[in-house]
């Protein structure tokens, strides 16, 4: 038996709940496809969570940073409950370059983020417990999302929308739709088959797994990162070590909790990788030498997350070098699909605005995005967001000391 529908989505994290959600406030009829036994339970609700201002990428990457900065604005208005405003701090020790600092802090000034410069001893009294070699720093608008509450509510309000939204639905193949027309099948494990005019492969660090289904091919090089949380009440604000990007070099204040991240390491397959012990040591440290009590706080739980990066063949880069920014890739090979990949957890309401409006050219939609403006269901409701995170089985290890299931 085959389905009917105009789009389907694979992939139920941040950006493929949100592709959906656009979609289907501009009236498309939408199926999502999630192959894990919920939503949220990839790259998304292994994050460190941290609502980025744009500031970690403002000298490397000004137009990425400004967009962190809008949605970061953005979120605030639609998702009030899921964010928690802590503020962040930018700090350089003593080991640290001077020159870089100054260029990262012009940089978030030109971008209208308006950092406030800091000493060493104003930077004591918001965080009394940082290490004695801090010279100075700048506080930025960061803050701290829950993952597993901005994946339901999204998917929640997709629904409401009249979208159709399905876990445990792995998909196997992308082929023709019936008698050879310009329309694609899609088959799910159960053995069931959605026709749509067109497919949007969200699947993050899989993507690349999924194009191949279709016969198409796409240059992902996913990174593992490791996320650290240990038993640390009282930090109120992300602490970030303002130098080049390197292992260990920030921390999220989490409840009674803080996460420490994290490290990059290329992986070949997403779904079989290592996890080396060296990679929690140096985080440990590294955040450490910004706020020495974490070297001895009680470990509670170790996550790896996955990147999904975007290295086109002409690339050969390191993993830090890929751009963290999104790409969104048409496929000759398999006309009707489209994929989203790169990106961040933050930016992830614009990453679907821009895909939507692809796919909305190529049907003939000419709707307007309206995710912006709207609220998200229990938008200003912790609890009702929690029982959608438990609704949708959406809460990850990034949320698990703070959404019980």
């Amino acid at each position: 038996m085959t389905v009917e529908t105009e789009v389907v989505v694979i992939g139920g994290g941040a950006t493929g709940v949100g592709v959906a959600r656009d979609l289907a406030m501009r009236g498309v009829d939408v199926t999502l496809l999630e192959r894990d036994a919920g939503l949220n339970a990839g790259t998304s609700g292994r994050s460190h969570g941290v609502l980025h201002s744009g500031a970690r990428y403002a000298e490397s990457d000004p137009e990425g940073a400004a967009d962190c900065l809008r949605e970061n604005r953005t979120l605030r208005e639609i998702a009030p409950a899921a964010i928690d405003d802590a503020g962040g701090l930018f700090v350089r020790l003593a080991a640290d370059d001077p020159a870089y600092f100054d260029r990262k802090l012009d940089a978030c000034q030109t971008l209208g983020m308006e950092p406030r410069r800091l000493d060493a001893g104003e930077i004591r009294e918001r965080v009394p417990a940082i290490a004695d070699r801090v010279e100075e720093g700048f506080a930025v608008p960061d803050g701290v999302v829950s993952p597993a509450r901005l994946v339901a509510a999204t998917a929640a309000s997709a629904r409401e929308h009249g979208a159709d939204i399905h876990t445990d639905a792995p998909v196997v193949d992308i082929g023709s739709g019936p008698d050879s027309s310009k329309r694609l099948a899609v088959s799910v494990a159960d053995g069931a088959s959605i026709a749509a005019d067109a497919v949007v492969n969200a699947a993050g660090p899989w993507a690349g797994e999924v194009a191949a289904m279709a016969g198409a091919e796409l240059g992902m090089r996913p990174t593992r990162g490791v996320m650290v949380a240990v038993d640390y009440a009282g930090l109120e604000p992300v602490l970030n070590r303002c130098r080049e990007p390197a292992d260990g070099d920030i921390v999220v204040p989490h409840g009674m909790q803080a996460v420490l991240g994290t490290t990059s390491v290329a992986v070949d397959d997403p779904d079989a990788f290592d996890r080396e012990d060296w990679e929690v040591e140096r985080t440990v440290s590294e955040c450490a030498a910004m706020l020495p009590a974490l070297a001895d706080a009680a470990v509670d739980r170790t996550y790896w997350g996955l990147r999904p990066l975007y290295e086109p063949d002409e690339l050969d880069r390191e993993g830090r070098g890929i751009s963290r920014d999104f790409a969104i890739v048409d496929h000759d090979a398999a006309p009707g699909l489209v994929s989203v990949v790169g990106g961040k957890l933050t930016t992830y309401r614009r990453m679907a605005e821009a895909v939507t409006d692809r796919v909305c050219g190529a049907l003939g939609v000419d709707e307007p995005c309206r995710t912006a403006e709207e609220p998200l269901p229990g938008a200003d409701d912790p609890g009702r967001l929690d029982q959608l995170a438990r609704e949708f089985s959406a809460i990850g290890p990034a949320d698990s000391d703070v959404i019980r299931k």
